[in-house]
């Protein structure tokens, strides 16, 4: 994934203090990704646990399966918009998402939206790891006769099995990331096959037990006349529409460390097209089926797949649960240490290299405490979901709008390289786009605040603004941006 440590054409001008051969613009030889490259990079990202849960956890929000699958769907058709744009960027100038953050925030002001990015990866690295983790538990389990099974530690809410099964998927993780990212790819090339195996024999299992698709797809929607929540739908469907678009929000803004080895921008958009919203329907159809099943078999709708195959039991689930391991951790690695790794390598590039941040990122993700995000579905989806999205929809919109608006995809490369080039703008930091950034994230945090508890209550003006909370933002930063850089550019 890296470029190489051979000489680099613009290296003897560049700043110290911005540069390393890890955040070096690539060179046509290493340009050879394809659009079946993209299309399964992004299969081995979308079949995941966290995915699965998306659609499984609308339907635990009252949704039925048709209604389900159809947010999750439009979600990513929406985040795949932004993701290809910014994505040009990458494959044009074969730079990571940190150092096209400079052209927008100044060489030093990138740091702020490349800080924010990679927090926002540590919290989806802890929470990845700890699915894992709870797979290795039920493993042991499985086969141990629930020996790991007891009382919770005073302070974390789990016990102590459940603690050490994650540390031990942490530790495989750090073994990864100092072996680097390459030692991982042969895994990646039959992981998100055997885990689409799994999730057919998950909705074999289903369809055996729950008597055929007919029980499987009758539960009505809550929303429904008579129902528990009868014309609640659309106060439902929005804010989960926004966090199925904040669930990709991260790779939306950092795209760019994928698609700088892109062989042409064909390539990107073709093969992300294809990898990301139709995969992410398919899963979310698998996971509104089992999920379905569940409540006809054990009388409740279980939303994540580790418990539920926890439950099973057997040879085959102790499969299954190898399956799942093995694609999380490949997940994890590609979307949550690879991004956030040249983020905090950006931060100090004489002192951070990539597998450094990839340490600073697992121990970030460790400290998080995820298991508390994963508690319920209006903990995972309407507060972890839609709260970092309303912060990364202002910084889409700023670096859109400077991309294709201001410069028409144009970048001096050199420059972003350079503390006294064109993007040095005032000591290094443009204060258009974080004053754009401020304004275009304020309006969702009465809504946060109110929805992760903080607060009883705010204005229900705040509490709309939060469910269309990442395409709020959006739209202020973008506007902001613009008017601000305007009136720069006349002065």
């Amino acid at each position: 994934m890296h470029p190489s440590a051979s000489p680099h054409p613009i290296a003897a001008t560049a700043s110290p203090d911005l540069w390393n051969h890890d955040l070096a613009p690539t060179q046509p030889a290493q340009r050879t990704w394809t659009a079946m490259h993209y299309a399964a990079l992004w299969v081995s990202m979308v079949v995941s646990v966290p995915a699965y849960m998306l659609a499984s956890g609308l339907m635990t929000e009252g949704m039925n399966w048709w209604q389900a699958v159809l947010t999750v769907f439009l979600g990513n058709v929406i985040v795949l918009v932004p993701m290809v744009l910014i994505g040009h960027a990458g494959a044009k100038h074969g730079i990571p998402f940190p150092v096209l953050a400079r052209a927008s925030f100044g060489v030093r002001g990138a740091q702020l939206p490349a800080l924010l990015r990679a927090i926002v990866a540590c919290g989806w690295f802890g929470i990845q790891t700890w699915l894992g983790g709870m797979a290795i538990y039920s493993i042991i389990n499985v086969i141990g006769g629930n020996m790991l099974v007891g009382a919770n530690l005073p302070g974390l809410g789990i016990n102590g099995g459940q603690l050490g099964c994650f540390l031990l998927f942490w530790a495989l993780h750090i073994w990864f990331i100092t072996r680097g990212t390459e030692s991982i790819k042969w895994m990646e090339t039959w992981a998100a096959p055997v885990l689409i195996l799994s999730g057919v024999g998950l909705v074999v299992w289903a369809y055996q037990q729950a008597g055929g698709f007919g029980p499987m797809l009758a539960a009505p929607s809550a929303f429904a006349p008579g129902g528990a929540k009868a014309g609640q739908f659309w106060g439902t469907f929005w804010p989960s529409l926004t966090a199925m678009v904040g669930y990709w929000a991260t790779l939306a803004l950092n795209i760019p460390d994928f698609t700088r080895f892109a062989r042409s921008q064909r390539d990107q958009f073709v093969g992300q097209a294809i990898g990301l919203p139709i995969p992410m329907g398919l899963l979310a159809l698998v996971a509104v089926l089992v999920t379905s099943a569940t409540v006809a078999v054990y009388g409740q709708a279980i939303w994540d797949p580790v418990a539920l195959t926890g439950k099973m039991g057997g040879v085959a689930v102790v499969l299954a649960l190898v399956a799942l391991i093995i694609a999380t951790l490949t997940t994890n690695i590609a979307a949550n240490v690879v991004s956030p790794a040249y983020d905090f390598s950006n931060i100090a590039p004489r002192r951070i290299s990539f597998r450094t941040g990839g340490y600073i990122t697992a121990g970030i993700g460790l400290a998080m405490f995820p298991w508390k995000i994963l508690e319920t579905t209006q903990g995972y989806i309407f507060t972890w979901l839609i709260g970092y999205g309303a912060l990364l929809g202002p910084l889409a919109g700023i670096m859109l709008v400077d991309y294709f608006l201001l410069r028409r995809t144009r970048l001096d490369v050199p420059a972003l390289f350079s503390a006294s080039g064109e993007y040095a703008y005032r000591n290094g930091w443009n204060y258009a786009a974080v004053i754009a950034l401020l304004l275009g994230a304020l309006p969702n945090l009465p809504g946060f605040f109110k929805a992760a508890g903080f607060v009883a209550s705010t204005a229900p003006l705040f509490e709309t603004l939060y469910t269309y909370a990442w395409f709020v933002g959006l739209a202020i930063s973008s506007v902001v941006y613009l008017l601000l850089m305007s009136r720069h550019r006349k002065a």
